[in-house]
């Protein structure tokens, strides 16, 4: 029987060494797929995309920027089918279309910010999102003598500086976790087959004020949800408010 004395020293260096390679696969694993800022960067700044609940309950959301076509039918089947949502206004359709705002409110739908001018607000810096957040927030409460809450950032464009400076501001940015792609103009089906497959508890969907098959596709869509059980609601009746946290899909989960 052979008995194999090592050294401690040469123990030492060997464990070191074994140490170094493990950490060396692993770090060479992250950087190849996530990129190197990413192992020392801090946790990413999320808008709210949609919110964590046991509860069939969604917000559907309009966007408005150009054009008010079809607002009133919108309004109206709105009114049929007895529901509140959220429309998102751009400053110059706010300056064009006061009236139009007044009956958004006066029906009782929310209205959020949908910035000033409609620009890619990732490349503006602090000045500028405040130019943006305001203006069109003092454009609102001028019509309607209330204060937005909620922001919207054209395109679904922004980064960690304008999330903490909306936060800053007393805004919560929403995004949306089910497009209805309506501007494309696909046809009425297309819209319809692609919100109520997608939809979930929680769920922020996206539509357009002046999107082409609204008028046909929004009745459809509203029957269908209903009948799914779904409850729909302005998005500031589902999101928290505070004591939350996101998750890495921008989910919006209530701490416990």
């Amino acid at each position: 029987m052979k008995i194999y004395i090592f050294n401690k020293e040469v123990v030492i260096k060997v464990t070191a060494v074994l140490l170094l390679v493990a950490v060396s696969i692993i770090f060479t694993g992250i950087i190849k797929e996530d990129g190197i800022s990413s192992v020392f960067a801090p946790a990413r700044e999320l808008p709210i995309y949609y919110v964590d609940t046991p509860e069939k309950k969604i917000a559907i959301s309009f966007d408005a920027a150009w054009g008010t076509d079809f607002t009133y039918d919108i309004l109206n089947t709105l009114d049929k089918y007895n529901i509140k949502t959220t429309f998102f206004l751009v400053d110059f359709w706010v300056k064009k279309y006061p009236d139009v705002v007044k009956e958004i409110d006066r029906r009782g739908h929310e209205i959020g910010n949908h910035s000033t001018n409609h620009p890619y607000m990732s490349k503006l810096d602090e000045i500028q999102i405040i130019k943006e957040l305001k203006t069109t927030e003092d454009s609102i409460k001028e019509v309607t003598g209330k204060r937005t809450t909620l922001f919207r950032p054209p395109f679904g464009d922004y980064n960690d500086r304008l999330i903490r400076v909306c936060r800053d501001n007393g805004y919560y940015v929403i995004q949306w976790d089910v497009d209805s792609l309506d501007w494309k103009e696909y046809g009425v089906q297309p819209v319809v087959d692609r919100v109520t497959r997608n939809v979930k508890n929680g769920s922020i969907v996206l539509f357009h004020n002046n999107a082409k098959y609204v008028s046909e596709y929004l009745p459809i869509v509203l029957e269908k949800l209903k009948a799914e059980g779904y409850e729909i609601v302005p998005i500031s009746e589902l999101i928290h408010k505070d004591n939350f946290y996101m998750d890495s899909t921008g989910k919006q989960i209530k701490k416990q």
